[in-house]
């Protein structure tokens, strides 16, 4: 996982890469190894403490380097659930990196440790992820969890115990700007 220094350059290359899709410079990704890295990833924006988008890649698909850049576009322009972002709102934006680790299957609650674990359920009828930070915000327990992960995916708030889903954790190094 990134150290300190890591985080502060990953988190400046995700603003810039926002900011050059409003004339800014362009995006350039340090030559450091950790953004070669294949993994998952999820860049979150903020505004007066409230998500303004949330875009990320479950699995390490491509470089790190590559999935930020892609990523904090995507949650800032492309989140379904927000009007793309404008360039007066810019300056009040506060990014948050989630890079994921890797995917453990599990079965139950037992497994799920609130605070360390992000959830995923792939089932037939949908799929969802939740990253840890959403569980501690919300001070939900590993049952409560559980079932908003289901909800997410558009399920049943018991669709995690269906013999059919598959259910795993994962843990994440979460940094943001504030």
């Amino acid at each position: 996982m990134p150290d300190t220094k890591q985080m502060q350059d990953i988190l400046a290359l995700a603003r810039q890469s926002i900011a050059n899709r409003f004339n800014g410079p362009a995006p350039v990704v340090p030559s450091d190894p950790l953004y070669k890295e294949k993994r998952g990833v999820f860049v979150s924006l903020h505004k007066k403490g409230e998500l303004r988008g949330c875009i990320g890649y479950i699995k390490g698909y491509k470089a790190l380097g590559d999935s930020i850049i892609e990523m904090a576009q995507a949650a800032a322009f492309r989140d379904p659930r927000f009007p793309a972002l404008r360039a007066d709102e810019l300056e009040q934006i506060k990014l948050e990196i989630s890079i994921l680790g890797e995917l453990i299957p599990i079965k139950g609650t037992d497994a799920i440790e609130i605070g360390r674990d992000g959830l995923f359920i792939d089932h037939p009828q949908g799929s969802g992820l939740l990253l840890p930070q959403v569980a501690t915000e919300w001070q939900w327990t590993a049952p409560v969890f559980m079932e908003q992960v289901c909800r997410k995916a558009g399920l049943s708030r018991t669709a995690w115990m269906d013999e059919e889903a598959r259910l795993y954790r994962f843990e994440a190094a979460v940094f943001s700007e504030d």
